[in-house]
């Protein structure tokens, strides 16, 4: 999976933002799995992520968790977002006691996600790397819009809302945090981070003051 891999942003800007997700084998093991969801669901719930949802259906912005909790299917993915250590190593410790039988998923600053396993006694199978954005990079927007509209590895979040929404922030029009809950309602997945997005939007908005 690489939908939540290719995040952009300095090493600071990434400290506070990792997804936590679980997903099924859909030529090994998907029939019947739907309840193992729920599970793994009750558990990343208990910690209060900053995001969560499930591809199938949508993510608390959008839907509401009422509506993601109604049915999980076999062909699920459901993720959750956090922005410290501390509460994703309890996660992942539940998470990997509860013996799910399906495929987990942390994606994060590889010294920090390696710490988290490190910390519950868990070998990754598999490491994967982002190598970054190359080809014409001069048509890209500034790096805080990047960095903001990555979080939603499908590419739901243009470009071109964020900056509009920026404006509006430095207008006064909207505040930041509700301007980061408008681009999450486009991640269908539930892998936008809000906290990280206010306090992006908030610095591109201070900049348009300028």
């Amino acid at each position: 999976m690489t939908h939540t891999l290719h995040r952009s942003g300095t090493y600071e800007s990434l400290s506070d933002d990792y997804v936590l997700f679980a997903i099924a084998a859909q030529t090994v093991n998907a029939k019947g799995i739907a309840p193992q969801f729920k599970k793994f669901a009750d558990i990343v719930l208990k910690y209060d992520p900053i995001n969560f949802g499930d591809m199938k259906t949508g993510n608390v912005y959008g839907v509401g968790l009422e509506e993601i909790q109604k049915g999980y299917k076999d062909n699920s993915i459901v993720h959750a977002v956090f922005k410290d250590q501390k509460t994703l190593i309890k996660a992942l410790e539940e998470v990997k006691d509860a013996n799910l039988d399906l495929s987990i998923v942390l994606s994060g600053i590889i010294e920090h996600t390696n710490e988290c396993c490190c910390k519950n006694d868990i070998t990754p199978h598999t490491i994967e790397h982002s190598l970054g954005i190359h080809g014409k990079l001069e048509y890209l927007p500034e790096e805080e819009v990047i960095e903001v509209s990555t979080m939603c590895g499908h590419g739901m979040v243009a470009f071109s809302l964020i900056e509009d929404l920026s404006e509006k922030v430095a207008k006064g029009k909207i505040t930041a945090e509700k301007a980061a809950e408008k681009l999450a309602k486009q991640c269908h997945c539930g892998i936008f981070n809000t906290s990280r997005a206010e306090r992006l939007i908030a610095s591109i908005a201070e900049s348009l003051k300028g």
